[in-house]
């Protein structure tokens, strides 16, 4: 019987799936949302779309999107705890690129909510309605809107 890995040392086997990786390197929260993301593309293996159950390996290059980030990352250990985030940044290397574009991105980002001004408390009741009531304007007008012209075929 193989040895049982604890958080703080990685396993000795030579390849894991690729989901438990995902969710032991932190990239998700559950093996669950680990899964979807592998079945819906938004994660790849030395550039190839795989299944949940692929076998990774140390070495293998994983790029992993979360809208609107994304990282490329080389495998450097597999472990099959999940343990601290410190433990999980020893399983892999992102890539210099890939960590130029999220650094980029997450500023491009922070200068965009900056010109957006936030209310300082939530709507008392009488903004709730005025803003209702716009609502509710907008949907009549489009309802209207949408009479007007033929339906599309």
């Amino acid at each position: 019987m193989a040895p049982r890995a604890t958080a703080d040392s990685p396993t000795t086997e030579a390849r894991l799936r690729l989901d438990k990786w995902l969710w032991a390197a932190r990239f998700f929260r559950t093996r669950s949302l680990a899964l979807e993301a592998v079945e819906a593309g938004r994660v790849t293996v030395n550039g190839v779309r795989p299944k949940p159950s692929r076998a990774i390996a140390v070495g293998d290059l994983v790029t992993v999107q979360r809208p609107p980030y994304a990282w490329e990352v080389e495998v450097l250990g597999l472990s099959t705890q999940r343990g601290p985030a410190s433990v999980a940044a020893g399983l892999y290397r992102e890539t210099p690129a890939s960590a130029q574009k999220r650094q980029e991105l997450g500023e491009r980002r922070a200068l965009e909510r900056a010109g957006t001004p936030l209310s300082p408390e939530r709507p008392n009741k009488r903004q709730r309605r005025a803003i209702q009531r716009f609502i509710d304007h907008l949907e009549e007008r489009i309802d209207r809107a949408e009479g007007a012209f033929p339906p599309r075929e």
